[in-house]
């Protein structure tokens, strides 16, 4: 077979009439113009429409029309949904694509503390756009200026405390103080945003500090237990010596009130017995007797009574042994 010239052959294209290019050509603008004129705004965000660059209104959530490009062109900010900024470190694709980055993440946290001390302080900001037209218009780059705005204020807050306040007790008051200044230089600087939260999230020494430091941490841990230990020991040995003088004291006072009471008391018997004794000596001199012998004679272990009155009797006592008492 032989091959066949490929110049033989051709091809025809039809040729379109030139109204008929005409109005397909202005079909397809003005579908692609209507597909400009309508948007929809997300529930969580505004649209904020400008006329020739000139705001002109702000849109609800929903489905809106405007004119089409350029004449208007539509900013949607969301500003129901909270935003947030990491200093000192990153999350996520952010974090594997800036790992090659350090040097700019340890320049970000790397802070002189009050007592020219160096503290590596990474923190979060969480906050929200209340505003739409002053967040697109007021300031030029917004969010490298609010996160230059985050430094200042951290780094001032930071620059007042020690480098003990920072680490330990302090940073519950370094994230509100610096929650209060941002919020005033994002007031002045008309950003249209509300800042809802600092969270510091881990500050610690530099690298190359940390043996040192956590030593001393350690020594200031071990001072802490033993003022603790001796504090526990006083506060044990001196209520038990207060409580002993205490009881001492009320003992003495009950003996001295006892012996007196009883002093007293021996007193106006004695004088109830002179009274007695002046109204019936004889009777009161027969039972001051009897009494007495009352007390005398359960005490005697062997008693010989005799008669004042018998005559010629001899009394006959136990000659075999002593008489015990």
């Amino acid at each position: 077979m032989q091959p066949q010239d490929i110049s033989q052959f051709e091809v025809r294209v039809p040729k379109l009439p030139g109204r008929a290019l005409l109005g397909l050509l202005l079909a397809a603008v003005a579908a692609l113009v209507l597909w400009n004129t309508w948007y929809t705004v997300a529930p969580e965000e505004v649209g904020v429409v400008l006329r020739f660059g000139r705001f002109v209104r702000q849109e609800a959530p929903g489905l809106h029309f405007k004119l089409p490009a350029p004449v208007e062109r539509v900013y949607k900010v969301p500003v129901q949904r909270q935003l947030r900024e990491n200093f000192g470190f990153r999350t996520g694709e952010l974090a594997r694509r800036m790992g090659r980055l350090g040097g700019q993440l340890e320049a970000e946290s790397l802070m002189l503390t009050g007592d020219l001390n160096v503290a590596v302080v990474e923190w979060t900001t969480q906050y929200r756009v209340a505003d739409a037209y002053k967040y697109l218009f007021k300031v030029a780059d917004i969010q490298t200026t609010f996160r230059d705005m985050n430094e200042a204020v951290m780094r001032a807050v930071v620059g007042d405390r020690t480098v003990n306040e920072v680490l330990t007790v302090g940073r519950q008051e370094v994230a509100d103080m610096a929650i209060q200044k941002l919020q005033a230089l994002c007031d002045e600087y008309e950003t249209g945003i509300v800042v809802d939260q600092i969270v510091l999230q881990d500050v610690n020494p530099p690298d190359p500090v940390k043996p040192s430091f956590n030593e001393v941490n350690q020594a200031q841990q071990e001072k802490e237990k033993l003022i603790n230990d001796a504090m526990a020991a006083y506060n044990r040995a001196i209520p038990r010596a207060r409580g002993e003088a205490l009881r001492t004291v009320q003992q003495a006072e009950g003996y001295a009130a006892d012996r007196v009471n009883r002093a007293k008391g021996d007193a106006k018997r004695f004088e109830a017995v002179l009274a007695a004794y002046r109204r019936a000596p004889n009777v009161t001199r027969r039972r001051l007797y009897l009494e007495t012998m009352a007390e005398i004679f359960p005490r005697a272990s062997r008693k010989v009574i005799l008669d004042e009155k018998a005559r010629n009797l001899l009394p006959l006592l136990s000659l075999d042994g002593e008489v015990k008492k």
